[in-house]
């Protein structure tokens, strides 16, 4: 091999690589947004499971007090 050869060679693997990287940063890249709105995905079902959790917790709350004046009824009556 000459000179004259290993520089065209030379080129051809910066270009390689350089053209092998931007393509492992873009699938990189592509890896993130998903999983990114994956991410936002989890916290909204999150959200709504702590809202749906908390109206339960109102209704037992609220059936507990039924569930009281019940007893004290029955109590009263008997």
């Amino acid at each position: 091999m000459n000179g004259s050869t290993i520089i065209p060679i030379a080129v051809l693997l910066i270009i390689g690589g350089c053209i092998t990287t931007i393509v492992a940063s873009y699938f990189r890249l592509q890896r993130h947004r998903a999983d990114a709105a994956a991410l936002a995905e989890y916290r909204k079902f999150a959200e709504q499971v702590t809202t749906n959790q908390q109206a339960i917790n109102d209704r037992l709350a609220e059936l507990g007090d039924r569930v009281k004046a019940v007893e004290k009824l029955l109590a009263s009556v008997g």
